[in-house]
């Protein structure tokens, strides 16, 4: 019985690889690093992975930005926690992505924020047609890991492939990026 598992396990793994290096061929099309960031933790990071992988940087800001205030997650009342409280909160992002119809594979970083992603990433998920693209989410956090942050993903755009993402340290360099980018490819 052990042999059989082990059997499984290797051939899902072999199959789980070769979907991966289908989905994403970043020769195939422009990529985009699209990323918010708080504190400019995911900034720095998405900055390295747009080097990494030669692709475009937008910053998804927020049409008023986030104050220390906003984000104390110990008090229920400040902006971050309603939001985060109303599954249906979609804050205003302030600028948009020229022409995303010329990107195949579009990776989108995020703080983790209560398990999941923050709700201005919905509003971004839901403001473009991701139809044929694959994305990827990366995201940062101290502790906390990427949770069911590709099956949100994958709701808010049905028709795109959603691949598991990977949570980040906040020391992430270059290198860590390029042999998570060379499992996918």
């Amino acid at each position: 019985m052990k042999k059989l598992l082990f059997i499984f396990t290797v051939v899902l793994s072999i199959f789980t690889i070769d979907v991966n290096a289908k989905e994403i061929n970043m020769e195939k099309g422009k990529v985009l690093v699209a990323y918010f960031s708080a504190t400019g933790t995911t900034e720095k990071l998405a900055s390295k992975l747009a080097n990494v992988v030669n692709g475009d940087l937008f910053e998804i800001k927020p049409a008023k930005a986030y104050t220390d205030a906003d984000l104390n997650w110990r008090n229920e009342k400040s902006r971050s926690s309603i939001e985060m409280a109303d599954r249906n909160s979609r804050p205003e992002i302030s600028s948009k992505v020229e022409n995303m119809a010329q990107y195949k594979t579009v990776f989108i970083g995020f703080p983790i924020w209560w398990a999941r992603e923050p709700s201005i990433i919905d509003t971004f998920m839901e403001s473009y047609d991701f139809a044929g693209k694959t994305v990827i989410p990366f995201v940062t956090s101290g502790s906390s890991d990427i949770g069911n942050t590709s099956d949100n993903l994958q709701t808010l755009a049905s028709k795109a492939t959603v691949l598991k993402g990977k949570r980040f340290p906040s020391s992430a360099s270059e290198e860590d990026l390029k042999n998570w980018i060379a499992i996918l490819e």
